[in-house]
Parts: C-alpha cells; sequence; structure tokens
C-alpha cells in the first residue's frame, strides 16, 4: 500500500487530499476543502491513470493533481502519448491531433516558478491559471491530465543560471536552457514513466532526416518557427519527439482550434520568458540582487561620458538608454563587470566576424552553414571549423550585437546542424 498525500491554495481556500494505492488503484481517497469529497468519491477504485482524467472544482483538482503528479506511472502502451500542454492554443491542437492521428494521449503540464512580483504572473505558460486551462482543455476531451511541480528544480536549473550570466557581463538565453535541458528532460522522464512512446508538443518545429541522422529543422511558418530555441536538444532524444504543429502556420492552428471549439482558440500568446511574468529583465534581475552602483560609460578611448546604474542593464547593441549624447548615435560594446563599466561606441564598433562557441557541439560534420546567433537576427552564411569543446565560425559578413550567453545555431538547409552558447566574439 502506497499513501500519496496532495495540497493547494486558492484564493484564500486550502484543500488536501490522501490517497490510498494498491497495484495501481485508489482503494483510498479522503481529504477536505471545497469539492474534495466530491472529487474523492468519483476516483476512489479508479487507476492513478483514470482518476488523472475526472474533472472536479479547481481547488480540489489541483490537490488530487499534487497528490498523483509524483507518483503516476503505467506500463508501455504502444498507442499512448504525452501531451506537452501549457494552456495555449498550440498544445490544444497538438492535443486534438494526437488523438486524430489514433494515439491515447496524456496531458502533462510542468508548474514552473513564476516571479510573483511580475505584472502579469497569471499569463506566463506555467502559471497557476495556465495549468488550469491545460487540465480543463484535457478534460473537456476525455483525456487525463498531469501536473509536475518542478518549481525549484526550474529556479536552480534554469532561473539562477540566467542571474549569474547578467551578473558575469553575458547576455543568457534563458529559453535555449530550458527547452535544451530541462523542460523537455523533465517531460521525456514523464513520458516513460506512464509507458508513452513519445512526447508532444506544440512547437512549430520539424524532424528531417539528412546526412543519415533525425535531426531537428526550421517550422513551416517562418514568423513562428522554434527550432533556434530547441536546437540543443541532443538528437538521440528526437525519435521519441512529434512536432504536429510544425508543417503549418499558426493562423492554421487557430482555425483547428475554432472549428473544435476550443476556447484556447483565442488565447493570447504567453511571455517567452515565462518566469519574469510580464516584468522587464532588468527590474526582475534588480529584485535577484545584482549590484545596481552606478559606473561610467566610456567611450572606446575610455573617456568618461556619463554614468549608469549597472553594467548589467546593458547587452551589445543596446541604444536606448545609455544616458549619454553625442552627434552620432552610440551603442553599447560591452560591459565589464570588473570595473562596472558601460563602452559605447559607434554601430560599425559592433561588427564581428569571428565566433567561439562553447558548450556545444556539431551535429554532422559539415563546413559551410548558416549561423543565427539571436532568435529575432537573421542567419548569416559562415564557415564552420569543429573544436574539442564546441566550434568557431567564420561569418561571410559582420553581424552586430553579438553576445556572449547567446545560442550560436547552425543551419545546412533547414536543418540545425549545430548548436552551442558564444564565449567570445571578434
Amino acid at each position: 500500500m502506497t499513501e500519496l498525500i496532495g495540497n493547494s491554495a486558492r484564493d484564500g481556500d486550502v484543500a488536501w487530499v490522501r490517497l490510498e494505492v494498491a497495484a495501481d488503484r485508489l482503494v483510498g481517497a479522503t481529504g477536505e476543502g471545497p469539492g474534495v469529497a466530491d472529487l474523492c468519491g468519483a476516483v476512489r477504485g479508479l487507476t492513478t491513470l483514470a482518476a488523472a482524467s475526472v474533472p472536479g472544482e479547481p481547488l480540489a483538482g489541483d490537490a488530487l493533481h499534487d497528490a498523483l503528479g509524483p507518483a503516476l506511472a503505467a506500463p508501455l502502451d504502444e498507442g499512448r502519448v504525452a501531451v506537452a500542454m501549457s494552456g495555449g492554443v498550440d498544445s490544444a491542437v497538438a492535443l486534438l491531433r494526437a488523438r486524430d492521428g489514433g494515439h491515447d494521449p496524456v496531458g502533462v503540464t510542468l508548474r514552473l516558478w513564476t516571479d510573483p512580483a511580475g505584472p502579469s504572473s497569471e499569463r506566463a505558460c506555467c502559471s497557476p491559471a495556465s495549468v488550469l486551462a491545460a487540465r480543463e482543455t484535457c478534460h473537456r476531451l476525455g483525456f487525463p491530465h498531469v501536473t509536475l511541480d518542478l518549481r525549484e528544480g526550474f529556479r536552480k536549473a534554469v532561473v539562477r543560471p540566467f542571474v549569474r550570466g547578467y551578473a558575469r557581463g553575458e547576455t543568457p538565453n534563458p529559453c535555449v536552457r530550458c527547452n535544451g535541458n530541462f523542460r523537455f528532460a523533465a517531460l521525456l522522464a514523464f513520458a516513460r514513466r506512464i509507458g508513452a512512446q513519445r512526447l508532444v508538443t506544440g512547437h512549430y518545429a520539424r524532424l528531417a532526416e539528412h546526412r543519415g541522422r533525425l535531426l531537428l529543422a526550421r517550422g513551416a511558418d517562418a514568423e513562428k518557427d522554434q527550432s533556434y530555441m530547441l536546437a540543443r536538444l541532443d538528437p538521440r532524444v528526437l525519435p521519441r519527439l512529434w512536432f504536429p504543429l510544425g508543417s503549418q502556420s499558426k493562423a492554421e492552428t487557430r482555425s483547428q482550434a475554432r472549428v473544435a471549439g476550443l476556447e484556447a482558440a483565442g488565447r493570447a500568446e504567453s511571455q517567452e520568458a515565462c518566469f519574469l511574468a510580464g516584468a522587464d529583465y532588468r527590474d526582475f534581475l534588480a529584485r535577484q540582487g545584482l549590484d545596481e552602483s552606478d559606473g561610467p560609460v566610456l567611450d572606446e578611448e575610455g573617456r568618461e561620458l556619463g554614468r549608469h546604474g549597472g553594467f548589467w542593464r546593458f547587452t551589445p547593441g543596446q541604444r536606448r538608454g545609455l544616458g549619454v549624447a553625442t552627434g552620432e548615435p552610440l551603442y553599447a560594446l560591452r560591459a565589464d563587470p570588473r570595473t562596472n563599466a558601460v563602452v559605447v561606441g559607434p554601430r560599425g564598433a559592433l561588427a564581428r566576424r569571428q565566433i567561439r562557441v562553447g558548450n556545444g557541439r556539431l551535429f554532422v560534420q559539415v563546413g559551410r552553414v548558416e549561423a543565427k546567433l539571436r532568435y529575432r537576427s537573421p542567419a548569416i552564411a559562415a564557415t564552420v571549423e569543429d573544436e574539442r569543446r564546441g566550434f568557431r565560425i567564420a561569418l561571410d559578413q559582420p553581424a552586430y550585437g553579438v553576445a556572449a550567453g547567446q545560442a550560436a545555431v547552425l543551419y545546412e538547409g533547414d536543418v540545425v546542424v549545430g548548436a552551442g552558447l558564444i564565449t567570445a566574439a571578434h
């Protein structure tokens, strides 16, 4: 006999449940709180997976799923897939596509840490409201839904490195770190635990056979392509992934959701860096304790042009907020955490052609590629040279605003053939 305990709090109310499990069946279910008695009565006698498909009042459902999430398991089922649910339209349609493909979907939502001081924490893709929306979508369609509370792990694996990166004078991309490691590792582990053959997500990316390997490729919708954010996924996990939206546009996705009568059809986009909860990253970093001591704004010859309130507020290529006025436009060139100085100069001084990339690798041996150095920047033709712990890129034309900590993603055609983090640029 195994005992599972779950609890939740919402708007001043509290609920808890106690489940007794024998041979994967709930032989006992008790608790207290709004809606708990009814939900316990409905799930008693069911398997843990079947219990995850039973709807209930939000607070009671939170408590039940808090108990089920860490313990739910099932034997391998060739028809079962895990579907990552964010509460938004993309994951809702991915769930529909899995169902229509003849699969048995199990929805899973990660509860991740969000800044409680953020102005719109309830809009984040991992907020309590998003968890509830994802659960309602699954239950309305008759499928199980599981919530995994990974808030503390997320803080350690994603948020802390983000803060530390800025403290070192870098410009880290937390979404690349999250998707390339933390998020998919947790989701794939869950899929394995419930006996699912594959993990389905609503990302706009594709998989392609290329040079004898299955690799990630750009999504068909260039405006929504998310291959850059997913580029650091290990190719060895790709056979277990399915991106059903990769060959369609966002407009098609919303249309499919409307036809299906899903509430998510009109839901707003979630925040890209979800833990910021709609806040400016500089305000967030200040709340995390980064030093706000003022320091000099220097030109390239070391002359002081003004003062600033923290070197970490500036990233290469930034033009606004420098607090200096000269006869020509100036841009942040670099920030020095040792001296708390920010160096500025004309746009031409930002030009970089040689890029050093560490903590990454080439997935296949290539010589000529297109290199994408920021999510919203265009890819630039380049020559790449493999190294022991990364690779070097020689750009055919200069890039502007290259920043240490950002991801360098290499493409051959539409296929991702390498990825890593920028460590230096010259």
